[in-house]
């Protein structure tokens, strides 16, 4: 069973943004407060998401183009990495087959904690589980 921390469930985007610029990135501050990503919406910050935040490495895209393949992404990588420790969850291998099971049990949990409401701030990890054995 989980028992790691998730107080980052009640993140508002306040908060979630000060944690962004806690990694090294104060420039994206406004993004994540603009956009009102708070700490249950983490859920869905990946690198194919992150641009339409505003969330971009352009200084990078401007060197030299051999350096361009390797940097470009660097810090829409760095944040979805750090997303993903945060929640606890996977990467999806882009080569997953469509056969397997969308993500771990983890991220499909917090999918359903990104909602609100009174469902969604009562639902445990165990009664997630429970469920999902049903």
């Amino acid at each position: 069973m989980f028992t790691g921390n998730m107080d980052f469930l009640q993140w508002s985007c306040h908060d979630v943004a000060r944690w962004i610029e806690s990694l090294g990135f104060p420039q994206y501050k406004a993004c994540f407060t603009d956009n009102f990503i708070t700490g249950r919406k983490l859920i869905y910050v990946n690198c194919i998401y992150l641009p339409r935040l505003g969330v971009t490495d352009f200084k990078d895209m401007q060197k030299h183009q051999t350096e361009q393949n390797n940097k470009k992404n660097w810090s829409l990588m760095v944040i979805s990495a750090r997303v993903r420790e945060l929640l606890g969850i996977t990467e999806t291998l882009w080569s997953r087959s469509i056969a397997d099971p969308r993500q771990d049990s983890m991220g499909l949990f917090l999918e359903k904690k990104s909602h609100t409401g009174e469902q969604a701030d009562a639902l445990t990890y165990q009664e997630f589980l429970d469920d999902m054995c049903r």
